[in-house]
């Protein structure tokens, strides 16, 4: 038992030092600046699905000069669109500032400086007779700012295009409170002749690269959905092996990062669109998709309609934006315990308005849920502290004889009724529920800078001054002290520095685990304190 105990122990360090490696992930110090990035090269579309008509891709050029920033400002949005292609270049979440102390800057999503180049561009597929606008054609606009009003639902913002007899009007259309983006390009066939085309849209990015990145981080790349793999990830390795062409009806497409998505939806679920992913050069790659065909007669008039989702993974708004895009929210392996507990959280703090309480009651929930089972290890251990003299005398009788000592061992274990590891059950149901909420705070966007009190006003990051770590490593001292001590000498040294060791561990942790953990070690005590002295009591009385 007490080689098992230890086993588990060093197992919960060597997790402990796993998670707090992904935290550096995504709080620890940024890596180093990568030299700037040359002009993004065009995007080579994959060829459309097999139609009647033949569709071309986009030219094979780059437009050189600048674009004209076009800028639109919603009640959770500040975004720039480019005259080239019509490009959403730039889009800052008015909600979601970078930091705390720093509210008035919003956190920047899309970005297409060099150095962070991360942009949605789209345009149309025409029959290869025709002519049709590009992400690299330059449209004209009417107006450079665009502004919801107070009172205002909705807001479309137009860019134009014509050549010979056909005129474009690329659309895009805003609605209060939603990061959702409409996009419907307006095709006016001036000609005698039929206009065939497709409409695409496309997340072209670079790779943040690697750096900080260990065992366990949280999950940056493309993802594509299908009823048959709702979550299917393709990270930028993939990309540069192989090209994805995948022909898919109710999918999308989406590019991840920590606690942030940009997912290209579409219109129609019961039609095929064409789903594709393309690294450019090494370190820049698109994820895209592109619309069944569209015919337009000669004189006449049709709408191509795609949707864009940027903003946070807030799992009620991805919800209602495309089936299966909430499971961007990404739990791991440990999914099944994550999701029960953040839809319990989420109860919680609908109940107390203050996400560190709703911790704090949910480890009393699953205390009460594991209390006859915790209760067993408790009694197990106190049964254990209470035959340690015999056990500390047979060992120093067997030193010479390994054997005989762990006869003799069994022989009281069997005597007593003792379960030698029953004491484990406390440890083993604490790791996968520790695991489970650890993911559940690093990947929900709605804990991120939330506050519990005084001193914690981030749950997501770690405790400014240590109150909780240390209260956290005086809580697991004295749970030791009620525990049988081991009886070899070196793990009763290595369990007696736990107590520091997971201190400084848990100083670099989100606050709102630290929290979990001494809620859940205060609540042990006590359970663990009330059954050993009614033991104890039970003991006096028998004699």
């Amino acid at each position: 038992m007490e080689n098992l105990r230890f086993v588990l122990v060093v197992s919960l360090v060597l997790v402990g030092s796993l998670l707090w490696q992904a935290w550096q992930e995504d709080y620890g110090p940024p890596p180093e600046e990568r030299p700037p990035a040359s002009a993004p090269p065009p995007a080579r579309l994959p060829p459309a699905p097999e139609t009647q008509t033949a569709v071309s891709e986009p030219p094979g050029r780059t437009v050189s000069r600048p674009g004209v920033p076009v800028e639109v400002r919603t009640d959770v949005l500040r975004l720039e669109l480019n005259t080239i292609g019509a490009t959403l270049s730039r889009a800052d979440l008015l909600r979601y500032p970078v930091r705390l102390e720093t509210p008035d800057v919003p956190m920047t999503l899309l970005d297409d400086s060099p150095d962070q180049f991360y942009v949605v561009q789209g345009g149309l597929l025409a029959q290869s007779t025709a002519v049709a606008p590009t992400h690299e054609t330059v449209f004209s606009v009417a107006q450079q700012s665009h502004v919801l009003a107070p009172g205002q639902d909705s807001l479309t913002v137009p860019f134009g295009w014509s050549s010979q007899e056909i005129q474009i009007t690329k659309e895009f259309v805003f609605t209060r409170g939603s990061y959702e983006i409409g996009i419907r390009y307006r095709v006016n066939n001036g000609s005698t002749e039929p206009w065939v085309g497709r409409s695409y849209a496309q997340i072209q990015r670079l790779d943040p690269g690697k750096a900080g990145r260990r065992l366990v981080y949280t999950y940056t790349g493309a993802v594509v959905s299908s009823p048959e793999k709702r979550y299917e990830k393709i990270d930028f390795d993939d990309m540069r092996e192989s090209k994805l062409e995948r022909d898919i009806s109710n999918g999308w497409i989406a590019m991840l990062q920590h606690y942030f998505v940009t997912a290209l939806l579409p219109v129609s679920t019961d039609v095929p669109y064409r789903y594709y992913t393309s690294s450019l050069s090494d370190n820049r790659f698109a994820a895209g998709m592109i619309s069944p065909a569209l015919e337009v007669p000669a004189r006449g008039q049709g709408i191509l309609e795609q949707r864009l989702y940027v903003g946070p993974k807030v799992q009620k708004l991805l919800e209602r934006a495309a089936e299966g895009l909430n499971l961007t929210v990404d739990y791991g392996y440990l999914w099944f315990l994550a999701k029960p507990l953040f839809i319990c959280l989420v109860w919680l703090r609908d109940l107390t308005g203050n996400w560190g309480w709703a911790i704090i009651l949910v480890t009393v929930l699953l205390k009460v849920l594991f209390y006859r089972l915790s209760a067993a290890g408790y009694r197990s251990m106190a049964n254990m502290r209470r035959v340690q003299p015999r056990l500390k005398a047979i060992q120093e009788r067997y030193k010479d004889d390994r054997a005989r000592l762990n006869q003799a061992m069994m022989q009281i274990y069997k005597e007593e009724k003792i379960n030698p590891f029953g004491g484990c059950l406390p440890i083993l149901i604490q790791i996968p529920v520790f695991i489970a909420l650890y993911w559940v705070l690093l990947e929900s966007v709605e804990m991120r800078q939330v506050p519990w009190v005084l001193w914690i006003r981030d749950l997501s990051s770690p405790d400014p001054y240590w109150v909780l770590p240390l209260i956290m490593g005086a809580t697991m001292f004295l749970q030791q002290k009620l525990n049988p001590a081991p009886l070899d000498p070196v793990q009763e040294k290595v369990m007696q520095i736990m107590p520091f060791a997971f201190t400084i561990f848990f100083g670099f942790f989100p606050s709102g685990l630290v929290l979990y953990w001494v809620a859940n070690n205060i609540l042990s005590i006590g359970q663990q304190w009330l059954i050993t002295r009614g033991m104890e009591r039970g003991a006096k009385d028998a004699h």
